[in-house]
């Protein structure tokens, strides 16, 4: 059976993604996909949904849905609280979690408090495909609802029902850490104080920062008066660095194009390029650079953390119930003694790692 997800309001730039449209950067069409693909695969897990099936992302908050027939179920992911509105009463929820929408009921989700995305998954959403993905790549009209940014009264279809509710036992933590990055590929296009500038200086997260590229704020990079501002256009990826004739460094994200003709002085890492997206302008960043090989094992340890963040869903409860992981974890039985013993000595049972 299905059922109808009505956006009564889109927020910042809701829209349709996965995890990307992969192999055809060779013919100018970006990966896209989600900016955080951990946190969107946590939102599917969250469901029971393959990791790579497609969710609402919003930027900066204000996305309003409603079940308008049937009841269905979502999930939230990012650093955000919800506001679930229902017959007779509204109740705050927070994220990482499940939530069940009877017919009638709407979900406000609210401003977020770290980063700049969320991300909502739906069971059983069902939206066209190009290239292999249902993600939005708006400029091209690809993927989503017809290729375009969500709107008001965009109704996707959905499975019907709900089901037990999970969550996220351990959410992920806010990472202040510095953002790391590979030299090149036109790192000798630039003066000897560039890299050390860029490594060593604070930069600020522009208001120019959206699903392509997030401009920064800071120390002036200078490029070599021999060589200039400029390259014969050559490919980039999402976290190449490219550096313009201002000496501001543009930091390209998922729906980047996959040419330019601006020199790049280095690349984020993709273990810390989610990291970077998802950071919210005003932000201070600064950066690190490490090796390939850093940079493989950044990647690996990314993937083992998730993995554990994965491990961590389950059962769902609501504020003022029993939470089932401190009973699972904690020491209910102490300060029982052995009657048996002459000193009424305390029983093995006492002497666990929880006792007193």
């Amino acid at each position: 059976m299905r059922a109808v997800l009505e956006v009564l309001s889109p927020g910042a730039m809701a829209s349709i993604q996965d995890r990307g449209r992969f192999g055809w950067r060779r013919i100018g069409v970006p990966l896209s996909g989600a900016l955080e693909p951990g946190w969107l695969r946590l939102a599917n897990a969250l469901l029971g949904n393959p990791e790579d099936a497609p969710a609402i992302e919003f930027l900066a908050g204000g996305l309003a849905v409603r079940a308008p027939q049937r009841p269905l179920q979502l999930a939230l992911a990012g650093h955000f609280t919800a506001e679930l509105r229902y017959a007779g009463g509204r109740r705050r929820i927070a994220s990482w979690r499940s939530v069940c929408l009877a017919p009638g009921d709407t979900l406000h989700c609210g401003s977020i408090a770290a980063g700049r995305v969320g991300y909502l998954a739906l069971v059983g959403l069902a939206v066209r495909r190009h290239f292999g993905s249902a993600s939005t790549y708006a400029r091209a009209g690809l993927g989503g609802v017809d290729g375009r940014l969500l709107a008001p009264g965009v109704r996707l279809s959905v499975a019907a029902g709900c089901s037990a509710g999970r969550m996220l036992w351990r959410p992920p933590a806010v990472d202040d850490a510095a953002i790391r990055v590979v030299a090149g590929p036109q790192d000798d296009y630039f003066d000897a104080l560039a890299m050390p500038t860029l490594v060593g200086g604070a930069y600020r997260i522009s208001p120019a920062a959206d699903r392509m590229g997030i401009r920064l704020d800071g120390p002036l990079l200078g490029h070599r008066p021999d060589k200039g501002a400029e390259i014969v256009s050559d490919a980039t990826v999402p976290g190449s660095i490219q550096v313009p004739g201002n000496g501001q460094p543009i930091v390209l994200l998922a729906d980047g194009q996959t040419a330019g003709g601006y020199p790049k002085i280095a690349t984020v890492i993709s273990a810390d390029l989610p990291r970077l997206a998802v950071m919210a302008p005003g932000r201070t960043v600064r950066f690190a650079v490490v090796s390939v090989a850093a940079a493989e094992q950044a990647a690996r340890a990314r993937q083992a953390e998730l993995q554990a963040l994965l491990a961590g869903i389950g059962p769902l409860f609501e504020p003022g119930e029993h939470d089932p992981q401190a009973v699972y974890t904690a020491n209910l039985i102490s300060g029982v003694v052995d009657a048996t013993a002459a000193d009424g000595s305390p029983t093995s049972a006492d002497r666990s790692p929880g006792g007193p």
